[in-house]
């Protein structure tokens, strides 16, 4: 038996290698306290379950789905866009639905990218990014994302050989991992940046609602002309706590979209009408459950922060995401650090270095734990800092 050679040196994805371990673990007896994954714990709000109940109940549901998704949820899909950022979108040319964004992610690389062309990927960042463009046998050229410049893409630094070759720009934020974000300004330049060197911008927007401290996440498609150049992706995990239920999409350019759809109806099937349904009542319906639910990730979020500003640190509270950035201790490395919290403190949390090389000397804790367990969890790191 012969493998692809375009997965010879693929790693394994970081999500599926942490459980591996933490399996490991659990099954060695010990009592591990998970801070490595942004699986919101609060359930689905109630009448988002209802209407999927009711949904699935339909027997029209359950036949194949149109391939290019309800045009109730798309619709919907477009009106959050006007409501929530002022944009106009087409439903019919301009909106995909996905089965949740991660799949738009990867075909996006398979419809821009080919062999031996180039992807612009800031890194440390969503691992797909990188991850897509290699399964499509494109290059990416990472772009080094730091604490000196706020986690942003240095693009006036991109060589003109390299961004006039390049087919796609990756951005996303709030982001994940790092927990940065971006002004309209930072849009606009990246547009710019778009528009001149003839490339797709892709935005990650998955994180959108989730933000703190008055800051409002924009939308990259707010800024003038870019939807004939811009592509952003969003999800109903993380703003409707719905990760299992596999449902997002991708908005914008419309031959962008056109292409991505191409690619998709030839390797799914398309979404649970169902779950568009209920799709359609999450977006349209009420939005109460976002103010109760920001609150309890602000008080986790600080109580991370705390626990390591009181051992010394100087880390300032993110305004967006999931998550909270750590540096390692002086003369540990993102994986050595990683592996002592798990062994000595029976907590896990992601390695930097598995989000790219400037990753390294960080590591990430999510804010999706149960309140009790996240105790535990940061008592158990206190102990550990003050032992050294």
């Amino acid at each position: 038996m012969r493998l692809a050679g375009r997965i010879e040196n693929l790693p394994a994805y970081l999500f599926a290698e942490l459980d591996r371990k933490v399996a490991e673990r659990r099954r060695a007896g010990v009592d591990v306290i998970s801070f490595a994954i942004g699986d919101p714990d609060q359930p689905t709000p109630a009448h988002i379950v209802d209407a999927l109940r009711e949904a699935a109940e339909d027997p029209s549901t359950h036949r194949y789905p149109s391939y290019y998704g309800l045009p109730e949820f798309r619709s919907a899909v477009a009106d959050f866009y006007e409501r929530r950022f002022g944009v106009a979108l087409d439903p019919d040319t301009q909106v995909l639905p996905l089965i949740g964004s991660k799949e738009g992610i990867a075909n996006l690389a398979t419809a821009f990218v080919d062999p031996g062309e180039v992807a612009l990927v800031p890194e440390p960042s969503y691992p797909v990014y990188d991850i897509g463009t290699r399964l499509a046998g494109g290059t990416p050229y990472l772009l080094p994302l730091t604490a000196a410049n706020r986690f942003l893409p240095m693009l006036d630094g991109v060589p003109d050989e390299v961004a006039f070759k390049a087919k796609v720009l990756w951005m996303g934020y709030p982001s994940n991992p790092t927990a940065a974000v971006a002004s309209l300004e930072d849009f606009e330049a990246a547009v710019f940046f778009a528009r001149r060197h003839d490339l797709l911008l892709a935005h990650d927007n998955a994180y959108s609602e989730i933000t703190f401290d008055g800051y409002v996440a924009p939308s990259v498609l707010e800024v003038p002309g870019a939807q004939d150049v811009a592509v952003e992706f969003g999800s109903l995990s993380k703003i409707y706590n719905m990760t299992g239920w596999r449902i997002g999409f991708v908005v914008g350019a419309a031959k962008a979209i056109e292409a991505i759809g191409r690619v998709k109806t030839n390797v799914d099937s398309g979404i649970f009408n169902a779950i568009q349904r209920a799709g359609v009542v999450a977006l349209n319906g009420p939005q109460d459950h976002l103010r109760p639910l920001l609150e309890i990730y602000r008080r986790r979020r600080d109580a991370i922060v705390a626990t390591f500003n009181e051992a010394g640190w100087t880390l300032d509270s993110p305004k967006g995401s999931l998550y909270v950035w750590v540096p390692v201790p002086e003369g540990e490395t993102s994986g050595s650090f990683a592996d002592r919290l798990l062994d000595e403190a029976g907590v896990v949390v992601a390695p930097g270095r598995g989000y790219g090389p400037s990753g390294e000397g960080y590591v990430r804790f999510s804010i999706t734990l149960e309140d009790g367990r996240m105790a535990e969890g940061l008592e158990r790191v206190r102990r550990l800092l003050k032992d050294g």
